[in-house]
């Protein structure tokens, strides 16, 4: 299963880990399609031996030493509350995971692909699925045959295991007071509160957005409101990368290919934490790149780049 770095800047597309969990359900058994961003995905490999841990959620299904690093494997059937049926155990398979520079290791039945979709043709899970908690879900995508993908939030383990806790209190000293606006955009209501949270002791009024496009709106509003000026208005755009519609590098490309826009400064914040996503963070224009969430390089980064700017 080849994984490459081929992705263009600014196309709106990303690449994802297809696989397969399988459910037994009043005797018939049901085989569910899943993603995984490809840049979230280090390595697949066949189940290794594991060591149990006491006192921990079932779904928890021990650790192993990969390469001198100490790995959780979860069980995404058990996490889901997925009743699993009899399978061939060949096909099983772990994926290994970075991601808020956490290393974890989910098992799942079957490894199948890897698939290049278009962001805007995922859509937000807004749906309430009674054999699946909506909140487990971040996206989803029609495949062939009718069939539908669901793009798992796999973050929300490593913050229920509590190997992740974003730091929002390490608040620098003496920090300098900004104002003006700040654009958000991030599809978590959650993130985006800790981001709006951050920027508001800084001293920004901040506008929040969902996606790429409604950023695009966003921007286009503020500029009927404040013209040429709008630079001295918006001191700067935070966005995350993941995210339906439209992705933060397209976003990005969008708004630095506008005259309008271009000198308006970008700050990624995302929880992927591979160096590919990072250049191509640059290259999409940004001025800095941070992996959610840890406060006091977000305070640092956040007034470099906005001193940068200022006239």
């Amino acid at each position: 299963m080849q994984m490459n770095d081929s992705l263009k800047v600014g196309s709106n597309e990303m690449e994802l880990v297809d696989f397969r969990i399988m459910k037994e359900e009043d005797g018939e058994i049901y085989e569910g399609i899943y993603g995984i961003n490809v840049s979230k995905v280090r390595e697949i490999i066949r189940l290794p031996k594991l060591t149990e841990l006491p006192s921990t959620p079932e779904y928890i299904e021990g650790i192993f030493d990969l390469r001198d690093v100490v790995i959780p494997v979860v069980n995404l059937a058990k996490w889901m509350g997925i009743e699993e049926p009899e399978i061939k155990k060949k096909k099983v398979r772990v994926i290994i995971t970075e991601f808020n520079n956490v290393l974890i290791g989910f098992v799942v039945h079957e490894a199948k692909r890897i698939r290049r979709i278009n962001w805007g043709d995922i859509e937000p899970a807004t749906f309430v699925n009674a054999s699946l908690d909506g909140s487990k879900i971040t996206g989803v995508t029609k495949i062939e045959g009718d069939n539908v993908l669901l793009i798992l939030d796999l973050e929300s383990i490593v913050q229920e295991l509590g190997l992740y806790e974003p730091d929002i209190e390490n608040v620098p000293e003496n920090m300098d007071g900004f104002s003006g606006l700040a654009l958000v955009l991030d599809d978590s209501i959650t993130a985006r509160k800790i981001v709006k949270d951050a920027l508001g002791k800084m001293g920004f009024n901040v506008i929040e957005a969902g996606d790429g496009e409604e950023g695009l709106e966003k921007l286009n509003e503020l500029y009927k409101m404040y013209g040429d000026g709008l630079s001295n208005q918006l001191k700067i755009i935070i966005s995350d990368v993941e995210m339906p519609r439209m992705d933060g590098f397209h976003f990005a490309t969008n708004v630095k290919e506008d005259e309008r826009f271009d000198n308006i400064p970008i700050v990624f914040n995302s929880s992927i934490s591979d160096h590919f996503s990072e250049s191509r963070g640059k290259e999409a224009g940004a001025e800095a790149y941070l992996v959610k969430f840890e406060a006091s390089s977000f305070y640092d980064e956040v007034a470099r780049v906005v001193r940068a700017y200022m006239k």
